[in-house]
């Protein structure tokens, strides 16, 4: 067995494998990028060595850097995560000459999965079901759209390299492909290094299914069952689950039976994902191989029991599978959820700044439940513009899917974060869902389900009863605090009014403290509601109030604003103030502020760097012309004129870095 590894990746893949392998005694190395200097995967670590800038380009796919880092440490292995190079053959050859050992597959497997085109001739050899498509090199837009009016539309531009939703469009149209044709070959580009793309039919109201398999180096090949990813969002995999609510067990059986074949197929020898497009009515089309750990691998190893990243080192090491087919069992259910970067109500943009606060629910194995959260940011760190929007994977398992999604819907009403924006509220919403719950899935079920975009759920009447009494809990709790700090009433009893009324939102509510302990208050809300029994532990300044309303537990993130507070819960971002019942009377008498018009401006929708303008002062433009592209995370984002008119004046030029509303150009 390896005494020493190296892990040539970052963020929460770095800090998951370095679990593993501190669990079997093998020391590890952190490489690093000058924005990573202070990342956690790097306090980790035994050792660390600095790589290079930002720039992926400079450092993390930096071949010949991770050679020599190895060299310097003496690392006998190297474990590549997933994304920058773990599906580049030519990193497992480069290791090789430098005798050390790639803990994942060989590099004819990666040639002949890795690659996307080959890879479907390779399944289609082996018999496995393959979607309708062109698997040569697209070289030109009028070539790319000859191609896809010959497959006939819907059709899907994906980069050979590709993974993880870059360099992927959806075309409609010939006015589609070119525009997509354009976009994935840049982003291929940038994230892999290779610009080729190709082109396949897209299955309408698809599902995505991949099955896990696992081999050696001596022909043993197993599958672990599956997983589905259908909830996704610019092919970006949002909520993964195992196993599928679709497939039954023939379906399931006959799937990894393909999988297993099209791997003993390419000699494959480590863990891998061969993902597959499924209908619903259970047909399925090979999609791609994945030759690499899969981010979505915790919901596998919760249902199995078992630790895909120690049989990835104990497979490189040489060692024969333990397992076999008839020894893996699924048990339970298990659920993942993908904490991003990115806000949810400014169409998911990207996200960057100061983790002003960073509190995750406690992991945790309690009554058959079990809560993981697989991260790589600590309170304090940066999430930066150069590597993707990931905070964390929030992951349960229970005995029933149900049960797993009832604590999933807990453990993110507990999830805080500060300083940036995050999609905790939509995935929150995803849980509470009806067609998620019954498991009526499909790739399209954030657009279909939130048509014009993520706007929070709707406060019901049983939520704001819930919401106005905890805020009033939490104004009654703070001001019994400050009375005792202040000092100032020198013993002497004096009464102070219970009575608040508080503004949800748009909506006013009196609420009034009836009775108190320490630990319980009763509050009444006039009208058919009636008393609420609180019991709560919460001290002000936590960010998470915890408590019990007339017996059922509920937890609710909290934020302070004036007179009041900002409330996430169950997807829904409210703000409730509360004021005595002179204030409330003042307040309804101050005029409401109006936004600024901002129309006549493009504004940068998020911190990143311009990649290309589009217009020329002085130019007429349309509503829908692409006016300038900005780079996120990996990500290029069209920014398009909202309105017809004509361009004043152009502050920004590629490359220029800019933050979040920074005045791009202004309009006549």
């Amino acid at each position: 067995m390896f005494k020493k590894i190296l892990i040539a990746n970052r963020g929460e893949i770095a800090c998951r494998v370095i679990k593993t392998a501190r669990k079997m005694g093998i020391a590890t190395v952190a490489v690093y990028s000058e924005a990573d200097a202070r990342a956690l995967h790097v306090e980790m670590a035994d050792e660390k060595v600095a790589i290079g800038p930002p720039a992926a380009a400079q450092s993390y796919l930096m071949i010949e850097k991770i050679v020599a880092a190895c060299k310097q440490t003496g690392a006998e292995a190297v474990h590549p995560g997933y994304g920058f190079l773990s599906e580049r053959s030519a990193f497992p050859k480069a290791l090789s000459e430098a005798g050390i050992t790639f803990i994942g597959p060989n590099a004819a497997a990666i040639d002949a999965m890795g690659d996307k085109i080959e890879s479907k001739k390779a399944a289609a050899a082996a018999g496995v079901s393959t979607v309708p498509g062109h698997m040569g090199i697209i070289d030109t837009e009028d070539e790319a759209v000859r191609i896809a009016e010959g497959i006939g539309f819907p059709v899907m531009i994906k980069a050979s390299a590709g993974g993880g939703g870059k360099g992927m469009r959806i075309a409609h149209s010939a006015v589609d492909v070119r525009d997509g044709y354009a976009r994935a070959k840049s982003e291929a580009k940038s994230s892999f290094g290779d610009d080729r793309v190709f082109i396949e039919k897209f299955i309408v109201n698809p599902r995505h299914v991949e099955i896990q398999v696992l081999g050696d180096k001596h022909g043993n090949v197993i599958h672990l069952g599956e997983r589905e990813c259908s909830i996704q969002r610019r092919n970006q995999k949002v909520v993964e689950e195992a196993p599928s609510p679709l497939l039954d067990s023939k379906t399931r059986k006959l799937m990894g039976e393909q999988a297993v074949a099209l791997a003993k197929a390419v000699k494959y020898d480590n863990a891998g994902t061969v993902e597959f497009v499924a209908g619903q009515d259970r047909s399925f089309f090979f999609l791609e191989m994945n030759t690499r750990l899969q981010v979505e691998h915790p919901v596998t190893e919760l249902v199995t029991g078992v630790d895909l990243v120690e049989q990835m080192i104990r497979v490189a090491a040489g060692e024969k599978l333990i397992l076999r087919q008839a020894d893996v069992k699924l048990n339970g259910w298990a659920i993942e959820s993908r904490i991003y970067a990115e806000d949810p109500y400014r169409n998911f943009l990207p996200s960057t700044g100061r983790l002003v606060k960073y509190r995750p629910p406690k992991e945790q194995m309690k009554d058959g439940v079990t809560l993981r959260n697989d991260t790589g940011v600590f309170e304090g760190g940066e999430i930066s513009i150069w590597y993707d929007p990931m905070i964390a994977k929030l992951c349960t398992h229970a005995p029933t899917r149900a049960e797993a999604i009832a604590a999933m819907a807990q453990g993110l009403d507990s999830f805080y974060i500060d300083g940036i924006q995050h999609n905790v509220p939509l995935v929150s919403a995803i849980m509470g869902n009806p067609r998620w719950r019954e498991g009526a899935l499909s790739t399209g079920f954030i657009a279909e389900e939130f048509p014009d975009g993520f706007k929070g759920n709707p406060v019901t009447p049983e939520l704001a009863d819930r919401l106005t009494t905890i805020a009033c809990v939490i104004d009654h709790v703070e001001n019994r605090r400050k009375r005792k700090i202040s000092g100032q009433m020198s013993g002497r009893p004096v009464n102070f009014s219970k009575k608040r009324r508080v503004r949800l939102g748009k909506h006013w509510y009196d609420v009034e403290v009836v009775h108190e302990t320490e630990r319980l208050i009763q509050i009444l809300h006039p009208g058919e509601r009636g008393e609420r029994a609180i019991v709560s532990q919460w001290t002000p300044g936590t960010p998470v109030w915890h408590g019990f309303i007339d017996g059922e537990e509920i937890s609710v993130q909290v934020r302070r604003i004036p007179n009041g507070y900002c409330l996430s819960h169950r997807g829904v971002t409210v703000n409730a103030h509360v004021y005595t019942l002179r204030e409330a009377e003042l307040v309804k008498l101050m005029p409401e502020k109006v936004a600024p018009d901002t129309s006549k401006k493009l504004l940068c929708p998020m911190p990143g760097l311009v990649v290309a303008i589009h217009v020329d002062e002085g130019t007429e433009v349309e509503a829908g012309d692409a006016l300038a592209i900005v780079e996120a995370m990996k990500m290029e984002n069209i920014l398009r004129a909202e309105h017809d008119g004509v361009v004043k004046k152009i502050n920004a030029k590629p490359g220029d870095s800019l933050s979040v509303d920074a005045v791009i150009m202004e309009f006549v």
